[in-house]
């Protein structure tokens, strides 16, 4: 299968299009999530932040366990379908609950329910798109098209996450205010409705060639989880596996506290209004599509490590520049057309970025199945990917706890419209914020630098595992 012909197949697009799941639910709990729960529920922020960030800790700690056992499950589904169809039940219905609460909340409980029900909805996504997502290994082995796999998983994210969150601002919660509960109804009901049917048709569209593949060597034990764990920490031993686990949690807490904080930065920092906030997620539309093409090219060109670095740096120079020129006084008047397109303009080039650093770091993790297998004879895709979230979803639940605490700190708990919020507030939101954000990512820079698998290395581990089943 060459470069060109790709596109004409389905199962690339049946894996690709499954990551629409995870960005409608990703946009949820991260960007809606927290300040749904402060203004709409009336949870002060650092405890929604709380909730969040131990539903995170949760799914952490469980996509582990779960990557590892579907790496080991002997199914005629194949090692990944089981997990898939069961997120099918799981993840829509609490995705719905969430939103639309199934009980009646009141000061005693509301905390509670959402804790329940962030921790459902994470592991509903754990049992989805980690199975998913380790399917590529096996699908594509040569180390450059790798990249165009996941340039269209990333875009998918992007279209489903971003999509839905800008119909979300043009009619439901931008429409019925970011302080009303009728928004996020629709939301949670047209959000469920997708999810369920972009987990169905992916799961049926990748199910015949996954079951094809071949199975584990050996089946996962709960009777000897002592024994399993052992397994998962030979695996995660692999050095270029580190850099990029340790790239995962230097990065985790700006993750989390800049996608806690965006509807704050957005509403009360730029004084945008709901539909206004559409208006950038519609021109952000256009990020995954330029991205689709420029991952694949810049990590062929540069080699995936200094290409990722490269839009990794360019991302964290341009992000904190309309926050400065507000506070400068360069900026133009806040919550005019002007600023909304030129803060647009810098929003589209910042995802640019971000997902072509993100697809080729997970390109280099698909690269280290094989090189781990050179040394534990085992193929642990789930487990590899389930490690990388586990890293950025570990510390990002200390972003989200931070995020709640600069809420309550800089005081807009009690803030329920931007002619409440002065200039003093927008200078303390920013200086808690921009320098761990850009700090943190600079620092997992350095660390990402570690990984040593090139082009020829990744040709090299194939040939001897090649050579390894002849014999």
């Amino acid at each position: 299968m060459t470069v060109g012909v790709l596109e004409k197949n389905p199962v690339f697009w049946f894996y690709g299009s499954a990551s629409a799941s995870y960005g409608i639910m990703s946009n949820a709990v991260s960007f809606l999530l927290l300040i749904y729960a402060n203004q709409v529920l009336g949870v002060p922020g650092y405890l929604a932040s709380w909730a969040l960030a131990i539903a995170m800790l949760w799914d952490a700690s469980s996509d582990l366990l779960l990557g590892h056992w579907s790496d080991k499950t002997n199914s005629r589904l194949g090692r990944r379908h089981p997990f898939m169809y069961a997120a099918f039940i799981l993840l829509p219905l609490t995705f719905y609950g969430l939103f639309n609460p199934f009980i009646e909340l009141n000061d005693g409980n509301t905390f509670i329910y959402i804790l329940v029900m962030a921790i459902l909805i994470r592991t509903g996504t754990t049992l989805f798109e980690v199975p998913s997502t380790a399917l590529l290994p096996d699908l594509e082995m040569d180390y450059d098209r790798r990249n165009k796999w996941l340039a269209l998983r990333y875009a998918f994210q992007w279209y489903g996450g971003n999509g839905l969150h800008t119909i979300n601002f043009l009619f439901w919660v931008g429409a019925y205010g970011v302080t009303v509960s009728t928004g996020y109804e629709i939301y949670g009901t047209v959000g469920a409705l997708v999810i369920a049917t972009v987990i169905l048709v992916s799961a049926l569209g990748t199910q015949n060639v996954a079951a094809a593949l071949p199975g584990p060597k050996e089946s996962f034990r709960f009777s000897k989880i002592s024994y399993e764990v052992k397994q998962i920490f030979e695996s995660v031993k692999n050095r270029n596996f580190a850099a990029l686990f340790f790239y995962g949690l230097a990065i985790g807490v700006a993750s989390g506290l800049g996608m806690a904080l965006y509807l704050y930065n957005t509403t009360y920092f730029f004084a945008f209004s709901g539909k206004q906030i559409a208006v950038t997620g519609i021109g952000v539309l256009v990020s995954p599509l330029i991205a689709y093409w420029a991952a694949p090219f810049m990590g062929q060109r540069m080699g995936k490590k200094q290409a990722a670095i490269a839009a990794i740096l360019m991302n964290i120079s341009l992000y904190p520049i309309p926050y400065i020129l507000v506070l400068m006084g360069y900026w133009p008047e806040l919550g005019s057309w002007l600023s909304l397109y030129m803060y647009t303009g810098f929003l589209v080039a910042v995802v640019i970025c971000d997902i072509i650093g993100a697809v080729l770091l997970d390109s280099m993790m698909a690269d280290v199945v094989e090189d781990s297998e050179i040394t534990t004879t085992r193929r642990s895709e789930g487990l590899f990917y389930a490690a990388r979230g586990f890293a950025g979803k570990a510390i990002s639940a200390g972003g989200i706890v931070f995020a709640g605490t600069i809420v309550s700190l800089v005081g807009l708990d009690g803030i329920k419209g931007v002619d409440q919020v002065t200039m003093e507030i927008r200078q303390d939101l920013a200086s808690f914020f921009l320098p761990l954000y850009c700090g943190l990512f600079l620092l997992g820079l350095w660390v990402v630098s570690t990984y040593r698998i090139r082009r020829e290395d990744h040709s090299a581990n194939l040939a001897t595992l090649e050579e390894r089943r002849l014999h």
